[in-house]
């Protein structure tokens, strides 16, 4: 019988004003007693709703299932059937949003802790002896990806279990993509991104780090000379967005993407890093997404009073509501309808504050939010030496501008259609290049469609 209690297991986490000051992990992990417990919440609906609100389509009753026996083997065999990186999905994934959201213990309690679970059995995974790797057996095809974020590791991995020769092209000096420069070790701790990363290396992907592609080599010159057949785009949307108001050029004004960068793939917040990054005494992070939580918690972990500015109000935050519960538990002050006009400096040219417009909501604009608009005459002016903007990103235009054939949308992003397929052939592109910023695991079942399209294309060829 199922275990009917109405709550779930609580994750064990650090205490606030301990991790406040360090950046390791701030989530702790379920016991195996804890993970059983959980598992045997589960129904094992046969319908199975939970894994239609998964973008990769784990098979997740039966996972579960192999859980709350103990038989921890058999539910990582079953994740990773769909899964490259479960490890990491079991961190970041929105599980609210996607499969504990169509979870059916949570219309009269809350869901099952799928997320969790996930994290729970590759951890245990991750944990035991290496045992040998298999490489699938060759079929005479290449296959290039450019980028090793989420969705590039994803096409990586289902075209090397296909027998693809496949190469990841890596832009940066380590692999990972925005799961190595974007997120940080309190949330993902970067061993665990590497830990996946060699087990894709050890069914064959080839990793290039230190390759710009656009620079270093073209996807033309991929195709016409290095001889791959098929190309996966999926460079990501690395490009920082500025709201255009004065004093954005100061000296202690930084995009969230540089900031973050500096934190987590150049580990600029250890006393020996020679990587520089602001100490701030106080610092103003405008935005309201993952990203703007992000760099909020790491200002905060550097020393700084930190104060967060959102243009509209705590019910429109687009962040996960677990990553703004544990902002305000580690000391963060949210200003909501609150919208920056001008940065201003000191007599050496550092910012010293920030001018904002108080805001109010008006009729729901073309995101379905509802608009914010200055509030007439309300202004507020926040002491700050450190800004840092988290207001979005876009694709960098290096790859269209050399990439004969391959268009665009207006503000940047690839087309392609719902497999992936772009203007060129054998070209497929999925993640942030071809959507915008968005998630990990969307990211992720955008390489796995391509993969499967690219798959296709090349049997069809």
């Amino acid at each position: 019988m199922p275990n009917m209690r109405a709550t779930r297991n609580e994750m064990p986490v650090q205490d606030p004003n301990v991790r406040n000051k360090n950046f390791k992990e701030v989530a702790l992990g379920y016991t195996e007693e804890q993970a059983i417990d959980e598992a045997q919440r589960c129904l094992n609906c046969k319908n199975k709703p939970c894994v239609t609100g998964c973008p990769v389509q784990i098979d997740i009753p039966s996972f579960i299932a192999e859980v709350a026996k103990g038989d921890f083997a058999a539910a990582y065999k079953i994740i990773t059937k769909s899964s490259s990186l479960p490890a990491v999905c079991g961190r970041v994934c929105p599980q609210e949003n996607q499969c504990e959201g169509k979870c059916v213990r949570g219309i009269k309690g809350e869901p099952v802790a799928i997320g969790r679970l996930e994290r729970f059995v590759a951890d245990w995974h991750n944990a035991q002896p290496e045992a040998p790797v298999e490489k699938p057996a060759s079929n005479g095809h290449k296959a290039a990806i450019i980028g090793s974020g989420p969705s590039g590791l994803a096409c990586a991995g289902d075209l090397i279990k296909k027998g693809y020769d496949v190469t990841v092209f890596e832009a940066l000096h380590v692999a990972g993509g925005v799961l190595s420069y974007g997120i940080p070790e309190f949330r993902l701790p970067k061993d665990i991104v590497q830990k996946e990363i060699e087990g894709l290396k050890a069914l064959g992907v080839k990793v290039e780090t230190n390759t710009v592609v656009g620079r270093t080599v073209s996807i033309d010159e991929l195709m016409k000379e290095e001889g791959f057949e098929t190309v996966f785009i999926g460079s990501g949307a690395g490009l920082p967005r500025f709201m255009k108001i004065p004093g954005e050029n100061l000296s202690g004004v930084y995009s969230a993407n540089e900031f973050l960068t500096r934190i987590n793939l150049m580990k600029a917040y250890k006393e020996d890093s020679s990587t520089p990054v602001q100490h701030g005494k106080k610092a103003v992070i405008v935005g309201g997404g993952n990203v703007a939580m992000d760099a909020a918690r790491c200002a905060k972990r550097l020393g700084a009073d930190v104060t967060i500015v959102y243009r509209r109000t705590e019910n429109e935050l687009p962040a996960r509501a677990e990553e703004v519960e544990h902002a305000k538990e580690e000391g963060i002050v949210f200003r909501f309808l609150t919208n920056p006009v001008e940065i201003k400096s000191d007599d050496k040219g550092w910012v010293k504050s920030v001018v904002c417009q108080e805001m109010e909501l008006s009729e729901p604009d073309a995101s379905g939010r509802a608009k914010p608009v200055p509030k007439e005459g309300a202004f507020v002016d926040i002491e700050a030496d450190c800004v840092i903007m988290s207001i979005g990103t876009s694709p960098n235009p290096l790859i269209k501008a050399t990439t004969e054939g391959l268009d665009t949308q207006k503000w940047g992003g690839i087309i392609a259609d719902d497999n992936g397929l772009t203007s060129k052939e054998g070209v497929y592109a999925g993640g942030d290049a071809v959507t915008g910023a968005a998630t990990v695991i969307l990211a992720m079942g955008a390489g796995k469609k391509a993969a499967a399209a690219m798959d296709e294309y090349m049997q069809n060829k």
